[in-house]
C-alpha cells in the first residue's frame, strides 16, 4: 500500500470534490446540506479502514468497494456506491438535532455522513451483526472525527436499539423483504423510515415511509435501489442461484417466495423465441416501473440474471439482453431491447420484448410482452405508491393496478394510483 497516496489529504479532497460535482451534475444530489456533508466527510478513511491497500482513486470512484466475502466468494459487505449513498441521504433528509438509527453499519461512512448532518445536538446509532465490521467502523468513525455523534453497536439491526428511541429517522442500509415491527415501534410519531425494500422477486426500491393522518405507513418518496440483504435474525432474506448454462456463465436468482426448478440448467442452450411488445423507451429512460409491473403481474415474479460475459454460455444471450427474466418450471424468458426508429426530436427509441427458452418458452415470452403492453397502455403515466399493512388486517379491495403481497412480517401494497 502506498500510504503517502491514501493519506494525501489534498489529493483526497480534490477527488472528493470532483465526485460530488459529478453527483450533482447527474441529479443525484439536490440538497445543499447533503452536498456540504459529502464534501466534508473523508470517504477514503472508511474505505482504507475496511480495505487496506485501497487507493484514493478506488475510494472516490462511483462504484461500491467490496470489503467482505462469504465462504463461496460472494460479497457480503461493501462501502456503498457514492451515488447510492447520495440517494439514501436525499430520501432520509437528516436535519440538525435529529436522533437516527441505522441498520447496517458497514464501514461507518453513511452513519458519519448523517452525523455531519445532525450535528452535535443530534446522534446516530448504527448497528451491524459482525464484530469485525463493528470494530472497523468504530475505528474509522474515530479517525474521521465523528465519535461524539456516532455510536457503533454490535447486534441485529432488525431488532433496533430501544435504548435510543424514539428516533426521528430509522434507515436501513441493508436490503429487507419485510419491515420488522421494532423499526415502526421505535420511530417517533412524525418519524420517517427509509428502507431498501425487496418488493417481489428481484425488484427492489428504497422507500421512505411516514404515517399519514389515518396512522397508515405510506410512501412519501421512493427510488430504484438494491442493497445486500439482511443476513441474520428477524428479517433475513435468503436467495438461491440456479445455473441456466452448463458452464454457469448465466445464473438466475430466486428469492424465498419464488419457485426454482433445477431443470432450468442448460435451458439457454435450447432455441429461443422472440416476442415484441410495441412498448418503446428512449435510450436513457429507465424501465424500472415496467419491471415492477412485471414482477407484480407474473406468477413467479422477475428474477435477476447474473451473467459472466466471458463465459461461453453467455454468448447465447441476445445483444440487447436486460438482466431480468421470469422462470416457470423448466422454461424461462429474459427481457431484451431492440432499436425501434427515432423519436420526433431525433432521439433513438428502443422496443422492449422477451426471448423465451424451454418447453413453454414461447408462451412465457408472449405473456411477458402482453403485460408490457398492459402497463404501457393503462399505467405508465401513473404514480406508484407503497403501503405497509399488518398481516391480520383486512386485505385491500381489489382494483386494477393494485397488488398486495404478504411476507413473513407484513403485507406490502403496491398501487399505481
Amino acid at each position: 500500500m502506498d500510504t503517502d497516496t491514501i493519506n494525501d489529504n489534498a489529493a483526497a479532497e480534490n477527488l472528493r470534490n470532483k465526485l460530488v460535482d459529478q453527483l450533482k451534475a447527474d441529479g443525484r444530489v439536490h440538497s445543499d446540506d447533503i452536498e456540504d456533508a459529502l464534501r466534508a466527510v473523508p470517504r477514503h478513511v472508511f474505505v482504507h479502514q475496511s480495505k487496506p491497500g485501497a487507493t484514493l482513486e478506488e475510494a472516490y470512484a462511483d462504484t461500491p468497494v467490496h470489503t467482505k466475502f462469504d465462504s463461496s466468494g460472494a460479497s457480503i459487505s461493501a462501502v456503498s456506491q457514492p451515488s447510492v449513498n447520495a440517494l439514501m441521504l436525499e430520501l432520509t433528509q437528516a436535519k440538525p438535532g435529529m436522533m437516527i438509527l441505522e441498520g447496517g453499519a458497514g464501514s461507518g461512512l453513511f452513519a458519519s455522513t448523517m452525523g455531519r448532518l445532525v450535528g452535535e445536538e443530534g446522534h446516530v446509532y448504527t448497528i451491524d451483526v459482525d464484530q469485525d465490521l463493528v470494530d472497523n467502523a468504530q475505528a474509522a468513525v474515530e479517525e474521521a472525527g465523528f465519535a461524539g455523534v456516532v455510536t457503533v453497536i454490535l447486534g441485529d439491526g432488525a431488532v433496533g436499539h430501544p435504548e435510543g428511541a424514539p428516533y426521528d429517522r430509522i434507515v436501513a442500509t441493508v436490503g429487507a423483504h419485510g419491515i420488522p415491527s421494532a423499526w415502526l415501534d421505535q420511530l417517533a410519531s412524525d418519524g420517517r423510515l427509509v428502507v431498501p425494500l425487496r418488493l417481489r422477486g428481484s425488484v427492489s426500491r428504497a422507500v421512505a415511509f411516514e404515517r399519514d393522518a389515518d396512522g397508515r405507513w405510506r410512501s412519501v418518496r421512493s427510488a430504484m435501489c438494491t442493497f445486500m440483504p439482511l443476513r441474520a435474525g428477524v428479517a433475513d432474506d435468503p436467495r438461491r442461484l440456479v445455473a441456466l448454462t452448463d458452464d454457469g456463465a448465466v445464473k438466475l436468482q430466486f428469492n424465498q417466495e419464488q419457485k426454482a426448478d433445477e431443470a432450468l440448467r442448460g435451458v439457454l442452450d435450447q432455441p429461443g423465441t422472440e416476442a415484441w411488445s410495441g412498448v418503446t423507451f428512449r435510450g436513457s429512460e429507465s424501465p424500472e416501473y415496467m419491471w415492477l409491473w412485471l414482477s407484480c403481474s407474473l406468477d413467479n415474479a422477475l428474477s435477476r440474471m447474473e451473467v459472466d460475459r466471458n463465459g461461453a454460455g453467455a454468448s447465447n444471450l441476445a445483444d440487447g439482453f436486460r438482466p431480468m427474466a421470469v422462470a416457470e418450471g423448466s422454461s424461462f424468458a429474459y427481457l431484451t431491447l431492440r432499436k425501434a426508429g427515432l423519436a420526433e426530436d431525433g432521439g433513438q427509441l428502443y422496443e422492449a420484448g422477451a426471448i423465451g427458452h424451454g418447453p413453454a418458452g414461447k408462451e412465457l415470452a408472449d405473456r411477458v410482452a402482453e403485460e408490457m403492453g398492459v402497463w404501457d397502455r393503462g399505467f405508465r403515466e401513473r404514480d406508484v405508491a407503497f403501503e405497509v399493512q399488518k398481516l391480520d388486517g383486512a386485505p385491500p379491495v381489489s382494483a386494477p393496478g393494485r397488488f398486495a403481497f404478504d411476507n413473513a412480517l407484513n403485507r406490502i401494497v403496491i398501487e399505481w394510483q
